[in-house]
Parts: structure tokens; sequence; C-alpha cells
């Protein structure tokens, strides 16, 4: 899709017209579309493909979450949408996340245009709003408007503008948040280290050398501080002081004779319950067996069981005394 034409009408809205959209993007769109995008770079040998794709999440009155994306296929020279694919792979999804729904689109390009504007109205028969989520891979970082801490992504609602009595689609920009669970940050912390490669191992753990040699000399300047104070050579600050007490104090908080007392019980019953487990387990092995046992022997007592119980009659001692 080609950048906008400089003569080409804004299908944006003015940054005075606001959304009132709650938006929450999680990183595994983010992370989606940015591959999706260097893979089609990598496979058509362009650094402008077309990257169209759909976003699944959940939406409660005007609060919206991104949570997933899949990709979409086109038809003809690219403008048309693969509805029959579209369809199957948002059924798909649904059986396997059926909280997730399809929420919008997204594409890569500088800015939307009229062309974004004719695609999103092939989307409206899904939902009632579907948003676009457009990133922009130009955008530059060292601008004045935008900072390091930037996303190159923009998300937009779809609206109706009227201008000389017609009326025109238009986007409106909206805001959004970095949404992250804990398992997110551990997946995204393991991508962003290359998932478990030795390189990966070397460098989490001169990641954690080089952490625990900052904390040694932060440790180091606080123990500096404290004997000047003692010795009369730096000024005593109360609230440094103060937070070094607190600090210190929480130190020492497995050395409690309470707190490893409690610990030991927790860890007792914890071992106790693992024990209980195992030998439920094993009783119940033991009883499968003997009840495979009882089934085998009562076959056998069964077949030879008038035989040894004839031959126990006549050959027991004293039956002869007894009867004669």
């Amino acid at each position: 899709m080609s950048a906008m034409d400089t003569d080409e009408v804004s299908v944006v809205l003015p940054p005075t017209t606001t959304s009132g959209l709650t938006l929450s993007l999680h990183p595994l769109p983010i992370l989606n579309i940015s591959e999706h995008l260097t893979r089609l770079k990598l496979q058509k040998n362009t650094s402008t493909p077309f990257v169209l794709g759909a976003l699944l999440g959940t939406q409660n009155g005007r609060e919206v979450e991104i949570v997933n994306t899949f990709e979409l296929a086109t038809e003809g020279d690219g403008e048309l949408v693969d509805h029959g694919f579209l369809v199957s792979r948002r059924d798909q999804y649904k059986q396997v996340f059926p909280s997730l729904e399809f929420i919008g689109w997204y594409t890569v390009a500088p800015n939307p245009t009229s062309r974004h504007i004719t695609l999103h109205e092939q989307f409206t028969g899904y939902c009632s709003t579907p948003l676009l989520l457009l990133l922009q891979p130009d955008i530059n970082l060292a601008s004045t408007a935008v900072n390091a801490q930037t996303l190159p992504f923009k998300a937009y609602e779809p609206s109706i503008e009227i201008r000389d009595r017609k009326s025109r689609s238009v986007f409106i920009e909206v805001p959004y948040t970095v949404e992250t669970g804990e398992a997110e940050r551990i997946a995204v912390d393991w991508t962003a280290r290359g998932g478990g490669t030795g390189t990966s191992l070397e460098s989490h753990l001169q990641t954690q050398r080089s952490a625990v040699k900052m904390l040694h000399e932060r440790i180091l300047v606080l123990v500096k501080y404290v004997t000047d104070v003692i010795a009369g050579q730096a000024p005593k600050d109360h609230a440094t002081l103060r937070a070094l007490s607190a600090l210190i104090a929480s130190l020492p908080a497995t050395e409690n004779k309470a707190f490893r007392d409690e610990f030991t019980t927790e860890y007792a019953d914890v071992q106790l319950t693992s024990v209980l487990s195992s030998l439920t387990k094993s009783a119940n092995i033991l009883n499968d067996l003997v009840d495979k046992h009882l089934v085998l022997t009562a076959g056998r007592d069964d077949r030879g069981g008038g035989r040894r119980r004839g031959i126990g009659r006549q050959g027991a001692p004293g039956d002869w005394d007894r009867h004669h």
C-alpha cells in the first residue's frame, strides 16, 4: 500500500477530536505484527510489503483489549479481503479462545489514507465498530513529537464527518496503553533473550552479574556514608538514616525465631502431604495388583479345586482313625 499523497485530503480528524474508547494493547499483537512485516520483507525482498491481519480481543462497552492477531489473505490485486479465509480462521480461534472476538484489523503504512477507508468498509460486517491498528515502521523516534519510549503503533476508531452537507468516513486516533500480565512479561523477556540458546544464557548470567555488582557498589556507598556520619565527617540526613534503618530491619527477617519455626512447620506439612500422596498412590497400585492376583488365582482354583479338595480329604491325617 503506497504512502499517502500530499494532495490527498486527510482521513484522520484533528487531535482536538477525542475518542471515548479505553484501549489496551497486549505485547503479543505487537510481536505478531512486527514479525509479520519482517517475514514479508525477507520473502518478497521489498521494503514496503502489503501487510494485512485481523485483531482479536475483548470489548466491554467502551473498554477494548487487543489480545491476539492472525494474518489475512487477499484476493485479486490485494484490495479485496478473502472473507472465507477470515471466517474460517476466526472460527478456529473461537474454538480455542471462546472469549476472543474479532474487533478490528491491522496494516503497515505511514498514515491512514482513502484506500484504508475502502479496506475498512469490508470489515464492518464482523463487528459494530472495527478498529484499525497501524504500524508505522518509518517513524522518527528522534523527533520532538515522539520520544524513545513511544511504540510505532497508532490505533484508530471509525467515525463519520459531515462537511459541506456531505458525510464521509474518517478515523479518530485512539490513545492506548500497553497491558502486560506476568506470563506475558516472562514470554516477552524470554523472546528478547533469544529463546534459550547458549548466547541468551550467557547474556542472562552477564546481566545477573552486572546487577549483583551494582548492588554491591551501592551497599559500599551506604556503608561509607554511615561510617562517615559516625566519625562526624558527613552531615546527618535523618530521612536517609530512617530509610537505612527500615532496610536493615527487614533484612534479618529470615533469621527471626518465630519466622523459622513457622517456616519449618510449613515445610514439614508440605513434605508430609507429599509423603501421604506417594503412599496413597502406592497403596492404590498395590490394591490393583492384589485384585489382579485374586482374579488369576480364582480361575485356577475353579479348574483344579475339586481334585485338590479330594486329595486333601483322603490324605488328611486322622481321617482313617475317625472313620474306623
